[in-house]
């Protein structure tokens, strides 16, 4: 059985082909268009991968999603009237791409195979966000068993989850809601650092060892609230997410010495203090969040995904000092791997079809899954 997973629309979009469980070709639109995160239809990443796989151009049996339009059009709505009158600038700017792209997936997805002379196959699925995240994480993972923690901006509802996976098998347990969320906390410094949002995260983590972690206590006092089962809560009133344009507010630049950093201008020691205290915070968070989930499911063994997964930092020290044996990390941590997970969600889950693990060798071909050139 031959199933494309897709990821595509908002950033980092992708293509993977999993032919009866085995993930044959996956790639990143970006690296043939050589647009840094390119969210347009990942027409060209799609043809690499069935011909990577060989594949005529009717031979495909079933396309998947990485995650659910109209549930995410749900949450837009919601939020825009919740804080409304003043989210109702933003809302009118986002809502031309929805009307006009966005709430009509299925319809892209046929126009544009069918415009590479690829026949739409019957069956077309979609995956929750964090789901595809998890099933990512979970099935080329080495482990016949393990816990599982995703990490993001947001998906559909959900910001994080805490689930299981076991076999074939892949169970969400708990999961933390929009607007309160890690993967936006952090994307709120980058952007007042002067990064590019959904972007320049990197940066940002690669700026910390060079500051001195003096707001820390500004973040736990103001912004944060940490609960003892590894969730948290956002004091919104600092942030623009909600009801503007930004990401952060005029408070927010209040707490922390003035404000945001314009692009491209002269990087000060404000702002490598702040990278370093909200580092310091992503770090004590997603510790929490590990030694919850541990709780939560009594496995040795934890499987990571998510924007947040892409923290390397954080993610050492989950391996140093978290209660967890083993550590695996999706290569593709971030959206792009979520086609890799929307497929293998259609063969295990949807198709029954068992899964085979052997506690050493993962499925992800150490990565290596895209085009491949010779020296020459």
């Amino acid at each position: 059985m031959n199933i494309l997973g897709i990821s595509a629309f908002y950033h980092d979009s992708a293509a993977a082909l999993v032919r009866d469980g085995r993930i044959i070709a996956a790639a990143q639109e970006e690296r043939f268009t050589r647009k840094k995160h390119d969210s347009g239809f990942p027409m060209h990443a799609i043809h690499y991968c069935m011909a990577e796989a060989g594949l005529g151009k009717d031979e495909l049996d079933a396309v998947a999603f990485y995650d659910k339009p109209l549930t995410k059009f749900g949450r837009v709505v919601q939020t825009y009237f919740g804080v409304a009158p003043r989210g109702l600038r933003p809302f009118m700017m986002a809502l031309p791409i929805w009307v006009k792209q966005k709430l009509w997936i299925p319809l892209q997805i046929e126009k544009a195979l069918l415009g590479s002379g690829i026949r739409m196959p019957d069956r077309l699925y979609f995956a929750e966000h964090h789901e595809s995240h998890a099933a990512s994480a979970f099935f080329p993972s080495p482990y016949k068993s393990a816990a599982i923690l995703t990490v993001d901006g947001v998906g559909e509802w959900a910001t994080s989850s805490m689930g299981r996976g076991e076999g074939n098998r892949v169970e969400i347990l708990k999961e933390l809601r929009f607007p309160h969320s890690l993967g936006l906390l952090y994307s709120a410094f980058t952007y007042f650092t002067g990064f590019k949002v959904n972007s320049g995260e990197y940066k940002l983590m690669g700026l910390a060892p060079y500051g001195a972690p003096k707001y820390v206590d500004a973040i736990l006092d103001n912004l944060v609230e940490l609960c003892e089962d590894g969730s948290f809560r956002l004091n919104l009133s600092y942030f623009g997410y909600l009801d503007g344009l930004t990401m952060t507010n005029a408070r927010f630049s209040e707490l922390f010495d003035g404000p945001p950093r314009a692009p491209e201008t002269e990087i000060t020691q404000r702002e490598m203090d702040l990278a370093r205290s909200i580092q310091a915070v992503t770090e004590q968070i997603v510790m929490r969040m590990a030694r919850a989930v541990q709780r939560l499911t009594g496995e040795t063994r934890l499987c990571l995904a998510g924007g947040v997964g892409l923290n390397c930092v954080a993610n050492g020290r989950v391996l140093r000092e978290g209660p967890f044996e083993d550590l695996w990390i999706q290569p593709a941590a971030g959206d792009a791997g979520g086609a890799v997970g929307a497929a293998l969600v259609v063969w295990h889950r949807v198709e029954g079809q068992p899964r085979d693990a052997d506690e050493v060798n993962d499925r992800m071909n150490g990565g290596y899954l895209g085009p491949s050139f010779s020296d020459e």
